[in-house]
């Protein structure tokens, strides 16, 4: 059903909110009850000076009634359908759902959202858990600390005498390793309550580097304007530190090298027609894949391709540059899914791999991923390339003929029970049942 054919369902709902009765609207609006009641039943349209007059009494705007205030919640029931659509909704019913059943409509679109944010909670926490080093320190301090009190404790509770002074001497070690055991809790929990920015000061260099590209959106315009990478550099990454500004030159210089030989005026203009196939965009350009994915994963938002996400890997499988996208979070750090194409790459160097990829456990739509890997720097004699492997990732389009394939993003919560790839139990299952 059309959306401006439900503006008497819209009317009703308004009028049942002020808890107006049908015959009272009827009569203020100078029309018989029944006639309203076909009105508000979609079986007779209403326009001009009866709907303006309606609008007055309910105390709307007419565009209300006739177009509908739900065109954000129809949007998001739209992305929810599309993500589960093994669900088989029936997406040309939405605007008549959100219409009659608005309520219904809006409590799905908010369970949809909350799902979203629980889901890229438990990435990050699990991320945080797996890889933060101060929190492994302080874990294992903890640790440390229990099994100390816990020796010494069971040496008191053996049967027998204990000389004094051992005794006191014991006593004075379970009173220290408390105190220890406390200030270890307080220290861990105040880092756990510390704001993302107090948190971030204290990452990596290449986490600094990735904080600066994602509060930039990935696209450094000054870079594309040609500005001198090393001045660019310097003047965002003066907060940095001198290992993380070394990374950042080094990032940026890549970067003016891909706006050089693909400049972004053209690219825009390309993507229109080309949309996210990176090998089109390179044969145009006369470049390689890899750097057409990278050109694709920095333009600004405005481009008519949209967000595309961006996975760069080292021969050992670590990330040096990523960047995820909402359906299809990116570790880290390398504990990723080994099914994925970017590693498959690296041992079919040269060669395009194409698959439809399906994030395990999650409501989220499919991503299509192009993986190329390439010898990173010139050819040397006698001697082995580095090969650094690319994995672009974009939305696929809601009824792409390619089944998906399932897989993870990280082993310790995936659900997939018969996983040939599996690393460890998920902590989303039973052990058992997953071979361990």
């Amino acid at each position: 059903m059309a959306r401006d054919t439900l503006t008497g369902s819209r009317i009703r709902e308004r009028r049942n909110i002020l808890g107006m009765k049908q015959a009272e609207l009827a009569r203020r609006a100078s029309i018989s009850a029944s006639y309203l009641n076909l009105i508000e039943h979609n079986r007779r349209r209403i326009g001009g000076k009866l709907l303006l007059d309606i609008a007055e009494i309910l105390g709307v705007e007419p565009s209300v009634l006739t177009e509908g205030a739900e065109a954000t919640l129809i949007a998001s029931l739209r992305e929810a359908a599309l993500r589960a659509d093994e669900a088989g909704a029936e997406l040309d019913r939405l605007d008549e759902f959100a219409g009659r059943f608005p309520g219904w409509a809006r409590l799905l679109a908010e369970s949809r959202a909350r799902i979203d944010t629980l889901e890229r909670s438990v990435e990050a926490l699990t991320d945080r858990l797996a890889h933060d080093p101060h929190l492994a320190d302080a874990l294992h301090e903890m640790l440390s600390t229990v099994t100390s009190i816990r020796s010494t404790a069971s040496i008191l509770a053996e049967p027998g005498e204990i000389d004094p002074d051992w005794q006191r001497r014991f006593h004075r070690n379970i009173y220290e390793d408390s105190a220890r055991l406390a200030e270890s809790s307080r220290s861990l929990a105040s880092y756990l309550e510390a704001e993302g920015k107090a948190a971030a000061e204290r990452g990596t260099p290449q986490e600094e580097v990735e904080a600066l590209f994602e509060a930039a959106d990935y696209h450094i315009a000054p870079l594309d304007a040609g500005a001198a990478p090393e001045l660019v550099a310097q003047e965002l990454g003066a907060e940095l530190s001198p290992t993380a500004r070394a990374l950042l030159r080094r990032a940026f210089t890549r970067y003016a090298a891909d706006a050089e030989a693909m400049p972004l005026d053209r690219v825009m203009e390309a993507v229109v027609v080309t949309g996210t196939d990176a090998l089109a965009l390179a044969q145009r350009f006369g470049t390689d894949p890899a750097r057409a994915m990278r050109r694709l994963a920095s333009l600004p938002r405005t481009a008519a391709c949209g967000p595309v996400g961006l996975a760069i890997c080292d021969a050992s499988g670590v990330f040096t540059f990523r960047r995820p996208l909402p359906d299809f979070p990116i570790p880290r750090f390398g504990a990723d899914c080994p099914l994925w194409p970017l590693f498959a790459a690296l041992s079919r160097p040269m060669s395009v791999l194409s698959r439809v990829l399906q994030s395990a456990g999650r409501q989220s739509g499919a991503v299509t991923a192009i993986a190329f890997a390439q010898p990173s720097g010139p050819p040397r004699v006698n001697r082995e390339p580095v090969f650094e492997a690319h994995m672009m990732i974009a939305p696929s389009p809601p009824r792409q003929s390619e089944p998906a394939e399932p897989v993870g993003i990280t082993c310790r919560i995936c659900p997939r029970v018969s996983c040939p790839a599996r690393r460890e139990p998920s902590l989303l299952g039973d052990a058992a049942q997953q071979g361990f």
